[in-house]
């Protein structure tokens, strides 16, 4: 009974511990110093910051007694601060005063900032606190001469960090001391710069709190000169940020390197035409050049836009403030035609982009034909399709009497002159793919020869169908092309099956029934989803435009469930970094999804002891292998409830098809699921990445009209792919 009572004092103890501890983030003055109108760590961060846990009941004397536990080696006046992070850096608010009053008394929340110190100064300079004294980023701009700046750029742009009670008299002293005026941008640092408001003499006196100045607002300062380009007599900017804009254009119409270009203003209402008069004017170039050229805008990674027509204004060209346009030859499109770019395939690689100009009012047909006969193509075995947000082949223009104003084709778009005619209304037209038997290393053979055999198999797939689909190539897995399929929307997956039967790539084995065949939808070249009901029509599945099925012979029937999941599992061979030839499993979810309930799965298909078997999903696009363990469970501090696991969210993401490599720890107690076949590929990997870096360098290094443009593009965090992951509500 004792031991009852113990343990559970025990656990309540711990309870109220959970819900009532909160984290505080002491930082130490001596590891701080005060620039720029705010402090900033002198150190890395761990070491300005010391972590502690202390319970909100706790009075604030019982809290300074912990710090000064902490801070052993802390002299002289110990003063705790609030302290609060903000973009000019750590600023300082009420002191903690009270002895007697309780961490929750005073508003401490957890994670709440400290700061440590003398309640004096920080480094030798003094500190102001409070909010009236909040430090505050804002950025000033000037009008940008010739050479100031990026080209292209109207502004020269600086921060600045300066407290809330600094008045304007003193703050124009700082930026403009040879006088000028300065105006504030209203809209605020998320909005467009529209409304620039004047700072009036009277203004002077007043504070950067008091006149609305926030983090990230915009401050223009103008000179006596610069004023010209401006009415202020209303106390707006409106003539400045709408009617007046700088743009540069450069000639393109030059066959040598050397690169010509001129800046000149605008007004929204300028028309194109005149423009690109000026230019020509300003770049000494013949004028009979006018009668054919055009001004194109030029992209931030040096490409060439679509034509602007001549007779559209500044304003209806959405041009901005410093955009940079190409003087080219050839004329612009009138407002009734349509600047298209087109290829032949979605592989940019093998088919260059080609430009054309078409009437709005041109069917798609017609269309077509234009684009075969610019690219040297003939004959009727072609239709057009727009390319999708990530340059690839996407819905095709089905209408071929439609006009292209019909269809919401726009100037710039980007078609895709793709093989094969379109399937009639209500009709899929599906390539379809045998998956093979997948071939495995015997026990005993050199893995180097596995590699290379399995790139000679890969090399001999590299083999065009026949006909209607010579993009169809599929290198890096098992499968063999069969053939396309004209099938209805409402048939059934039953019904593609025995199509796919009578098509003359068949696999070796012989198969009796539909119900011998497994569909798999084709993703990355490899399979993807598992196609379960026979009984449901293909528009169900939702498959797409664009889909690819794969379909796998099998030695008996299959009828999976809604809650069965097909893995492929595989034994590693002992002492050797390999595994032997892959099984089928399949597994009920039904009940469970978890680590436990798959490894006793795994453990019961092969006959072994659950704590002697190891498992991994391998992820064949990164050539990893990722342990499925028992990882701890996740404990909410206030509610101390288990948090469920299912194989099926992040990190594993259990799918049908993943394969799992198993480990025998009666045999093998090494827990490396890797072979050599993951080394060899992801060196090939890196060799590969290495190439492309070095190839863009020298392509970079090889443009010298757009390499200054490029080094002042502002540098940004590299894209990744996005991954998004539903939970499984079956």
């Amino acid at each position: 009974m004792n031991a009852a009572n113990t343990e559970l004092q025990k656990k309540r103890a711990e309870c109220d511990s959970a819900n009532n501890g909160i984290d505080l983030h002491l930082h130490l003055s001596s590891c701080y110093k005060f620039h720029h109108g705010a402090l900033h760590p002198s150190r890395t961060w761990k070491e300005s910051v010391v972590d502690l846990t202390i319970d909100r009941r706790k009075t604030l004397g019982e809290l300074r007694q912990s710090v000064f536990q902490m801070l052993e080696c802390w002299e002289g006046d110990m003063i705790l601060s609030i302290a609060k992070p903000l973009p000019a850096g750590l600023h300082l608010y009420q002191i903690l005063d009270g002895d007697e009053l309780t961490l929750d008394g005073v508003g401490l929340a957890d994670g709440a900032d400290i700061f440590v110190w003398n309640g004096k100064e920080v480094g030798g300079t003094k500190v102001m606190t409070g909010p009236d004294h909040e430090p505050v980023v804002v950025n000033i701009l000037r009008l940008a001469e010739y050479n100031e700046g990026g080209k292209g750029q109207h502004f020269t742009e600086s921060q600045h960090v300066f407290s809330r009670s600094t008045k304007l008299g003193d703050l124009r002293r700082a930026l403009a001391p040879s006088g000028g005026i300065m105006l504030k941008n209203g809209s605020g640092p998320d909005k467009e710069g529209k409304n620039w408001e004047v700072f009036r003499e009277e203004d002077m006196k007043e504070t950067v709190k008091s006149v609305g100045l926030t983090d990230g607002c915009s401050v223009l300062i103008l000179d006596s000169h610069d004023q010209s380009f401006v009415n202020v007599s209303s106390g707006n900017l409106t003539a400045f940020t709408y009617d007046i804009s700088w743009l540069q254009v450069q000639n393109f119409c030059r066959t040598d390197d050397e690169e010509q270009h001129v800046k000149m203003t605008a007004t929204i209402e300028t028309v194109m035409s005149d423009i690109k008069t000026k230019a020509i004017r300003e770049l000494q170039l013949e004028e009979e050049l006018a009668n054919d050229s055009c001004l194109r805008p030029v992209s931030g990674n040096g490409k060439l836009l679509s034509p602007v027509p001549e007779d559209y204004t500044v304003k209806e060209a959405e041009l901005k403030m410093g955009s940079l346009l190409g003087l080219c030859h050839g004329k612009a499109p009138a407002s009734t035609q349509l600047f298209l770019y087109f290829m032949v395939g979605s592989d940019q690689n093998a088919s260059p982009e080609m430009e054309i100009v078409v009437e709005e009012t041109a069917s798609v047909k017609e269309c077509l034909n234009l684009m075969l006969e610019k690219s040297g193509l003939s004959g009727d075995n072609w239709h057009l399709r727009r390319v999708d947000w990530c340059y690839e082949a996407g819905e095709a223009l089905s209408q071929e009497n439609a006009t292209l104003k019909e269809l919401n084709v726009c100037r710039g778009d980007t078609l895709v002159i793709t093989e094969g005619k379109l399937p009639a209304k209500g009709f899929l037209k599906i390539p379809v793919w045998w998956l093979k038997p997948s071939s495995h290393k015997k026990h005993g053979e050199n893995a180097q020869d596995q590699v290379n055999g399995m790139t000679c198999k890969m090399d001999a797939l590299q083999v065009s169908p026949a006909g209607d689909a010579p993009e169809y190539l599929h290198t890096d897995t098992d499968l063999c092309y069969a053939g396309s399929l004209e099938i209805a929307g409402e048939a059934s997956l039953e019904d593609l099956k025995m199509q796919a039967m009578t098509l003359p790539c068949c696999p070796e084995q012989i198969v009796p029934l539909p119900s011998f065949l497994r569909a798999w939808t084709v993703d990355s070249k490899r399979p993807g989803k598992l196609l379960r009901n026979n009984k449901q029509r293909l528009n169900d599945y939702k498959l797409g435009a664009r889909v690819e099925i794969c379909l796998e012979a099998l030695q008996k029937e299959e009828h999976l469930g809604p809650q069965e999941l097909l893995l492929r599992v595989q034994m590693g061979i002992p002492g050797e970094r390999d595994y032997y030839g892959s099984t089928d499993l399949v597994w009920d979810i039904s009940k469970e999804c978890t680590t436990w309930a798959l490894r006793q799965r795994v453990a019961s298909h092969y006959g072994l002891p659950v704590d002697k078997t190891e498992i991994a999903k391998y992820f064949p696009e990164r050539l990893e292998w990722l342990p499925i363990s028992s990882w701890t469970q996740q404990m909410s501090k206030r509610k101390r409830k288990k948090k469920q696991e299912s194989l099926q969210s992040a990190p594993y993401h259990l799918k049908d098809g993943d394969i799992i490599g198993v480990k025998n720890l009666l045999l093998d107690d090494t827990k490396d699921f890797s072979t050599v076949r993951d080394d060899v590929g992801k060196e090939k990997q890196r060799q590969l990445a290495l190439g492309k870096k070095k190839s863009r360098q020298a392509e970079r290094l090889q443009e010298p009209v757009f390499s200054e443009e490029k080094l002042n593009i502002k540098h940004r965090k590299p894209e990744v792919a996005l991954s998004i992951n539903v939970g499984v509500f079956r």
